[in-house]
């Protein structure tokens, strides 16, 4: 991936710092920011402004879908959902599709892979910059 400003959305500090990790290891230079939280989150996305987001579902405060809900018609980064519950073909999968996210991404696979993990985000990047401001989808 080329450099981009990730922002890792994640209550715990081992996913965060293991998403960090891959990224250091499989990538161009990246910069990196991190909430554990909808609230923090909330602030960073206006300040960080990222270029690709990764999000989990279940978190204090507000959750991740709420957060996407929030997010669907305003101007942002691509959002992967990064979720033990979004395993492939799941309900939590489809409702995070509904309800905005980009890509989604079985957290217990981050490590075992890690290639494919990096290949969604590049992927989510790059589907977000094809769109057309005018094609009336969520940017």
């Amino acid at each position: 991936m080329r450099h981009s400003r990730v922002l890792i959305i994640d209550d715990s500090v081992t996913i965060r710092a293991m998403v960090e990790e891959l990224l250091a290891r499989h990538g161009n230079a990246h910069t990196i920011a991190t909430a554990s939280d909808g609230d923090m989150a909330r602030a960073l996305i206006r300040e960080f402004r990222p270029t690709v987001i990764t999000l989990d579902l279940n978190m204090p405060g507000i959750d991740g879908l709420a957060l996407l809900d929030e997010l669907r018609d305003q101007p942002h980064a691509p959002i992967v959902v990064v979720s033990s519950a979004t395993t492939d073909g799941s309900a939590a999968t489809k409702e995070a599709l509904a309800h905005g996210a980009d890509a989604c991404f079985d957290k217990s696979k981050i490590v075992t892979e890690a290639s494919r993990f990096i290949r969604v985000l590049k992927r989510a990047s790059i589907k977000k910059l094809r769109l057309p401001a005018s094609s009336g989808q969520r940017r």
